[in-house]
């Protein structure tokens, strides 16, 4: 892949996102800023992908040297669910994802229960937020493609615009600042967010492990004034198995002493923490050697 030099003294990094309109890219943004700002010797280049369930054999493949993965796909890559586990390496946590749909404000929908057999957005084909959508279901003994009329979106930006003008009654999304929320709030004059119950949220945590209870709290869009208990994960930028220690560690370095910086850029990049990473990685030896350079500079591993 890249990190190669350029005019001798900068690496390039090349940091694959998703399609247009959705998280993963503004995220991204923020990342290449903060990061390039703070190290002149790294030159991060974001780069648009299907999103998550691509970046992984790309990163394997080394046509990226980074990228953002939403939880779930992590999951299967290390646990080897389907494929070879994966020697990808994380690079730091980025978000917790809790996971929910929105409706228009003006919509009969108040459960999950309520929009089966109805058409339903669950995302961008290559997107991650396909698979939570999955296993979430899969927990209430619901079928994605048989209990609902699921579409799957060429581009992350397409359905609000598809919840808004009726096409869809729903829209699956998930993250604190999820521009596909807020932007059918706004377009539609208000929304109804629906997560899964009490006795639902139980029943999908027996039955996938890998997820956990999360808070999406209030205010956090318009129209939300109350908190919303859901289900989730948390994402991470992952490394392709051959990046350079010291490029990851050189990478963590900027990111890190950055924190606050990156949380005034991007309100949901309060949670890009050297401690959440060090907290939310599935195991140790799954962060990259050179992250964890860092960590143990900072005392936050060993």
């Amino acid at each position: 892949m890249s990190t190669t030099p350029i005019a001798q003294e900068k690496t390039a990094v090349v940091l694959g996102t998703a399609t247009p309109g959705g998280g993963f890219p503004v995220y991204g943004d923020a990342v290449v800023e903060i990061v390039n700002a703070a190290d002149p010797s790294l030159v991060l280049q974001p780069k648009n992908t299907k999103g998550s369930t691509e970046n992984v054999p790309m990163l394997e493949a080394e046509q990226l040297d980074i990228a953002l993965v939403q939880g779930e796909v992590i999951h299967e890559a290390f646990s080897g669910i389907g494929r070879p586990p994966s020697k990808l390496r994380i690079i730091a946590a980025m978000y917790s994802s809790p996971g929910m749909y929105v409706v228009r404000a003006d919509s009969p929908y108040r459960s999950i229960g309520d929009l089966k057999g109805k058409p339903v957005a669950f995302g961008a084909k290559g997107s991650g937020l396909v698979i939570l959508a999955r296993y979430v279901l899969e927990g209430i003994g619901l079928d994605q493609d048989k209990d609902f009329q699921a579409i799957y979106l060429e581009k992350a930006g397409d359905g609000p615009a598809m919840v808004a003008d009726g096409r869809a009654a729903a829209l699956w999304g998930a993250g604190l600042g999820w521009p596909g929320f807020a932007t059918v709030a706004k377009a539609t004059g208000g929304a109804r967010f629906i997560a899964p119950s009490a006795d639902e949220a139980r029943r999908i945590l027996a039955k996938h492990n890998c997820l956990r209870p999360l808070t999406i709290p209030a205010g956090s869009y318009p129209g939300q004034n109350e908190a919303i208990a859901s289900i989730g994960s948390w994402s991470f930028i992952l490394a392709r198995p051959t990046l350079p220690d010291d490029v990851a560690y050189r990478i963590a370095r900027a990111l890190h002493r950055n924190e606050a910086a990156l949380g005034v850029r991007l309100a949901q990049a309060r949670e890009t923490t050297a401690a959440n990473t060090a907290a939310a990685a599935p195991r140790k030896d799954l962060i990259h050697p050179g992250v964890l350079r860092y960590l143990r500079e900072i005392g936050l591993a060993q």
